[in-house]
């Protein structure tokens, strides 16, 4: 391998809202994140599914039984 090609790797910490989530290794020393796995809804258990605009009936209307054809016996 070619020699002082690669970035040097630091210790790191992951930061939400100020607070240290976890120590990794990086190029950069500290990196802020929006969202993680600990606040997230869809991992907290806490997403809600809502039916916007009627996907599910406008999904059952295009693909309702009437409109392939259905296969013989």
């Amino acid at each position: 391998m070619k020699k002082d090609i690669h970035p040097k790797a630091v210790p790191t910490k992951i930061l939400y809202q100020g607070q240290v989530i976890m120590e990794t290794m990086s190029t950069r020393p500290e990196i802020t994140v929006e969202v993680w796995s600990g606040v997230h809804p869809f991992w907290t258990g806490q997403q809600r599914f809502i039916d916007a605009e009627g996907r599910v009936d406008k999904f059952n209307k295009r693909f309702d039984a009437g409109s392939y054809r259905k296969p013989k016996k």
